[in-house]
């Protein structure tokens, strides 16, 4: 049973583990908090983006020594194979780790995860801890994982009456807040940016050269080659209508002006979002709605 301790120290490894969003695909982003032997916190590491040293090795880097006899808290189970960095198992094993709390396990692990590996030469091993709450980060790239091909965010404007518009202000700064944790970015008619460009030095993404195709599966399936896990796309296109009628859009955000409390509405008025989908919510900000729908499974 994780102590309190152990599950602020998963929270906060959560939290952490976000600063990799839009930056680590396709790899996860993933948090790792270090406790000593005595149970305090003394160090923490995320992963920063594709080919950089993972959660654990960077937790354990700054932890200097201090992990052995400790514990290790991570947000995903530690990679049980060598790839473009160390087994990340090896490194805690290496660090003289004795527990370690894994949130989710990673349907990646090749032959037996790094969770059994620990537990076979005697490390302590929790799973499922807090494992929802780390979805909060995760959940993309799982899902994503699951379906094989990146999630679709659809942000666009609208008028009062529900018809296509020119973006708001506040559309067009979330629009950039939004660009900063998808991996790439489609505005009409234009080829695919990255969401954080610069951010790891050079492309990690095979992008297409030109404007994606209006036929939803090939569209996906560019996309999907891409190794993204996460696509915004911004407005109204043929292509983010056709992919709305495909039901191949993950999540639609409608930003809509605040209405006159009291106003008729003719009956041709437009619904935010098409069938299929399911309201998850609305707030306001400055002088707009911000409506968000999610695909119904």
């Amino acid at each position: 049973m994780p102590t309190s301790a152990e599950l602020k120290a998963m929270r906060r490894a959560i939290v952490i583990s976000a600063s990799g969003l839009g930056a680590t695909s396709p790899n996860p982003p993933v948090g790792c908090v270090i406790l000593n032997a005595d149970g305090r916190t003394v160090s923490e590491g995320y992963h920063l983006y594709k080919g950089s040293p993972h959660a654990e090795v960077n937790a354990l880097a700054a932890a200097r020594g201090r992990a052995a006899g400790g514990t290790a808290v991570v947000t995903l189970e530690p990679c049980n194979h060598v790839g473009l960095t160390p087994a990340c198992h090896q490194a805690l094993l290496d660090a003289h780790v004795t527990r370690v709390l894994i949130a989710v396990l990673d349907p990646t692990s090749r032959g037996e995860g790094g969770a059994e590996r620990l537990r076979r030469v005697g490390v302590e091993v929790e799973t499922h801890v807090l494992e929802e709450e780390a979805l909060t980060v995760l959940g993309p790239w799982l899902a994503s994982l699951t379906s094989h091909r990146p999630l679709l965010h659809v942000l666009r404007q609208t008028d009062a009456a529900g018809y296509p518009d020119a973006p708001s202000i506040e559309a067009v700064a979330e629009i950039a807040r939004q660009r900063q944790v998808h991996d790439l970015l489609i505005s009409e008619g234009a080829p695919a940016e990255e969401g954080r460009p610069g951010s790891h030095g050079e492309s990690v993404f095979r992008l297409p050269s030109g404007p994606l195709p209006d036929d939803p599966d090939i569209a996906m399936a560019t996309l999907a080659a891409t190794g993204a896990r996460t696509v915004l796309l911004d407005g109204y296109s043929n292509l983010s209508e056709r992919l709305l009628a495909a039901g191949l859009v993950d999540r639609l955000t409608v930003f809509q002006p605040v209405p006159e409390p009291s106003c008729a509405v003719g009956p041709d008025a437009a619904a935010p979002f098409p069938d299929g989908y399911s309201l998850s919510g609305v707030t306001r900000t400055g002088g707009q709605l911000v409506i968000t729908a999610e695909r119904q499974r």
